[in-house]
């Protein structure tokens, strides 16, 4: 069996259930156990009943020490400090789990995840890291690292010095601003090929994770999972953007994944939540039709409603 680990609050459970739909369809002997952020995921997930689902209540994780610097950090800046603990959770849990695989939320899987494993395992390595590959024209890596926090594999024995260091780091920094080659939980794993050599293993097959900032230079075919970075919904509307998105993979992984998020919402209408993750908010007026108009005339975005 193979153990997973995700985070999120209710803001992205649409997000989580997609993950989750993707996982019954392609893998077949799992758990995913789920960092709930808040008392409302919690609370959902515990009556939805999810198969293969493993919940951790927040009162399970969160130190004092996590619980003060929940106080002074975003959202976000609060889940990316959480990420490093979230497989030790798992392994003091459940004491028998040999690995545990970190992903994020907003991943998806298209394909059984079999290849990547079977490479990992192949490696003899204790931790799996994932490249960003992105294409040249939208590479980040000066800022936000050459790895993506994504898809992240920890072998019980072997992987203890690492998930410490990186735990201690995040408590010590872990900010959505970028500040001396650090970039929240991120960056950190720059130093890992060379601080921890043979206990690292970098997935060689970059085909296998597909995400917007790498789908002009990778064949969509190949990929096991989709980084769906930059998905966000308004309601039933949805946005993503910042990268040009091919129309081929528009039509075959974008609809695809939009049909899993609208029955994410079907089983979330009983709960009555309002779901509102637009970022770009931020940086625009805040009414939907100037939204509208933002995103037509950018032409990176792509807008729509979930039917």
């Amino acid at each position: 069996m193979e153990h997973f680990v995700t985070l999120f609050d209710s803001q992205f459970l649409p997000q989580g259930l997609a993950l989750h739909i993707s996982m019954e369809r392609w893998i077949k002997n799992y758990k995913l156990w789920i960092l709930c952020i808040d008392e409302s995921t919690y609370n959902i997930l515990e009556q939805l009943k999810l198969n293969n689902v493993k919940l951790i209540h927040r009162d399970v994780f969160e130190s004092e020490e996590l619980l003060k610097l929940k106080k002074i950090r975003t959202r976000a800046e609060y889940c990316w400090t959480l990420t490093p603990f979230a497989p030790s959770v798992v392994f003091k849990t459940n004491k028998e789990i040999g690995r545990v695989t970190y992903l994020d939320a907003d991943m998806w899987f298209r394909k059984s995840p079999k290849a990547i494993f079977a490479e990992f395992t192949n490696s003899e390595k204790s931790v799996l890291i994932t490249d960003h590959s992105y294409a040249p024209e939208y590479d980040q890596s000066a800022v936000s690292g050459q790895f993506c926090v994504q898809f992240v594999i920890f072998r019980k024995n072997g992987s203890e010095n690492v998930l410490k260091k990186w735990q201690d780091e995040c408590i010590d920094w872990c900010s959505e601003i970028p500040e001396k080659n650090k970039f929240g939980d991120q960056k950190y794993l720059d130093k890992w090929p060379e601080e921890y050599g043979d206990n690292i293993h970098i997935l060689q097959d970059k085909e296998l994770l597909l995400a917007p900032w790498n789908q002009t230079r990778l064949p969509y075919g190949n990929a096991v999972c989709f980084h769906f970075h930059q998905f966000r919904l308004l309601g039933k509307q949805f946005v993503f953007g910042g990268y040009r998105t091919l129309s081929n993979v528009k039509e075959i992984i974008y609809k695809s994944y939009l049909m899993d998020i609208a029955e994410a919402l079907r089983l979330l209408k009983p709960y009555k939540l309002k779901i509102y993750q637009i970022s770009i908010k931020k940086y625009i007026a805040k009414t939907t039709l100037n939204l509208v108009f933002y995103l037509v005339a950018k032409d990176i975005y792509y807008w729509g409603r979930i039917k």
